[in-house]
């Protein structure tokens, strides 16, 4: 299994392709939402990505200040399924903040996160800045992660 990191001008054929199955597989066939993925977005996006023999399992896309919100901020973060519960989201998310905090040189992260998951959000220190509200049918929050100095190490 190899973790990386790539802008999608980057990204092999087979890379994007696996990403977007990924995508698909959790967020429109496992969570029954039909929505439009392919937003834009993604090719001004960080793609951070762990595959096992080619195949995608836990994502998630950096997008610079400016494109979602006026922070940076982490969107489309999954794992699938069967590598479910063995670390690998915390993991991805340890990366992303490292990799906006000492590459892109950036304080703040936002995010639209779904409420089941915000607990893992909150471990990192990202705070609720937001009421619950549906996005897709889906409930979500809108959560902040502001670097501190004196703030303790990453889980």
């Amino acid at each position: 299994m190899e973790w990386k990191i790539k802008k999608y001008n980057e990204l092999t054929i087979e890379e994007l392709y696996s990403i977007l199955k990924a995508r698909i597989e959790v967020f429109v066939v496992e969570q029954n939402c039909f929505y439009q993925d392919c937003d834009g977005k993604d090719k001004k996006a960080y793609h951070l990505f762990l595959e096992d023999n080619g195949d995608v399992i836990a994502y998630t896309r950096i997008l610079e200040k400016g494109i979602s919100y006026d922070e940076v901020s982490i969107g489309r973060f999954l794992v699938k399924d069967k590598y479910r519960r063995k670390g690998l989201a915390k993991e991805m998310l340890k990366r992303a903040i490292n990799f906006i905090e000492e590459t892109l040189n950036e304080k703040s992260i936002r995010l639209s996160g779904q409420v089941y998951i915000k607990g893992l959000y909150k471990s990192f220190g990202f705070e609720e800045v937001s009421d619950i509200y549906l996005e897709d049918n889906i409930p979500h929050v809108e959560m902040l992660y502001k670097l501190d100095k004196n703030k303790k190490q990453l889980p």
